[in-house]
């Protein structure tokens, strides 16, 4: 097993001591793959976790399932989301599960406490979640509907099936990768997932910023509709006060982000087809952020927007609400 050349990105300090050191890797390509800036290793292998969900949805799309169940665009935000298990998403995905003549049961997501509840935000005495809560039922949703369309078995999630051979198929082609250069893993969903090295992670969110697959048509046509999506439902994409929503709307839909599990953040520049993939070694969601808007501002593909406050150099606070330290970037990176 390879270490990566990671390299430290944030610290956070206490009573203005350091008391932690998050590592790191970034990488900035164009949608050709062509290397733009990095930062550590933009070779290391990481798994794409959640930042995949747009690309897992293209067989679905490309296909015309969303036409054929008449799915609107906010809908198939949540196909290609990390939600937060607000109502409204909750809604969103029991009527894209009406749509396709599907039920909750059909799901096989599990469940988990939602996001938008946490330590100091604790859900009312008494609650129940069941899978839509989940934030990936809205992907899951959407393996349901490729299989009706197809009329497969609902067995999804067997990484023989023909969706997940399709997906695995498209991510390498994307990728620009042979399908055995893809590492291979089971999500926190259950799904099937893919490890590739971080700068093609960023060219896959390039080709989605500039709806050009390399591929064909079709391809092209399927990653306008789903970039088109995450831009006009952002609040579909994450939730509520998230960064990853707070980065579209700073940005005028310009930058399409998506945070994923154990410490990896990808962004889409639309207007420079830029893509940007970023991994926190220790996964620690705080320094990923603080990361990525840092990233943007120094770019200058974006500017510091009051909806970013809460990652710009944010508080490390005591359980009583008192300041006691920061997160703090230590990035210098060149202008483009």
């Amino acid at each position: 097993m390879l270490s990566p050349a990671h390299t430290p990105i944030v610290v956070a300090t206490r009573n203005t001591h350091v008391e932690r050191i998050h590592w790191g890797s970034i990488a900035v390509v164009d949608a050709t793959g062509a290397p733009v800036v990095h930062v550590g290793d933009p070779d290391t292998y990481v798994f794409s976790r959640s930042t995949l969900k747009p690309f897992q949805a293209i067989p679905l799309v490309r296909d015309g399932g969303h036409h054929q169940f008449g799915f609107s665009t906010a809908e198939l935000a949540i196909i290609c989301g990390s939600h937060s298990g607000e109502d409204f998403h909750v809604i969103a995905v029991t009527r894209l599960l009406e749509k396709i003549s599907k039920s909750e049961p059909d799901l096989r997501c599990g469940c988990h406490l939602p996001i938008r509840y946490g330590e100091h935000n604790l859900p009312p005495f008494g609650s129940t979640f069941d899978q839509r809560y989940n934030n990936c039922s809205g992907k899951h949703a959407g393996f349901l509907g490729y299989c009706s369309l197809h009329g497969y078995n609902q067995n999804y999630l067997d990484p023989d099936h023909p969706l997940q051979v399709n997906i695995r198929e498209e991510v390498a082609m994307l990728a620009n990768l042979p399908k055995n250069q893809l590492w291979s893993g089971i999500d926190g969903c259950s799904a099937p997932n893919y490890g590739m090295p971080l700068s093609r992670l960023a060219l896959l969110w390039a080709r989605l910023a500039t709806s050009e697959s390399g591929i064909d048509r079709d391809h092209d046509n399927a990653l306008s509709s789903i970039a088109s999506a995450m831009v006009c439902h952002p609040e579909m994409v994450s939730g509520t006060g998230r960064c990853d929503q707070a980065i579209a709307l700073a940005s005028d839909g310009d930058c399409i982000a998506k945070v994923g599990a154990d410490g990896v953040y990808t962004i889409g520049i639309r207007s420079r087809g830029l893509g940007i993939a970023i991994k926190i070694a220790d996964g620690n969601l705080g320094a990923l952020y603080t990361t990525a808007v840092n990233v943007l501002v120094q770019l200058g593909l974006i500017d510091e927007h009051k909806l970013l406050t809460p990652w710009v150099e944010p508080t490390v606070v005591s359980m009583a609400g008192e300041c006691v330290g920061k997160l703090q970037t230590r990035l210098k990176l060149p202008n483009l």
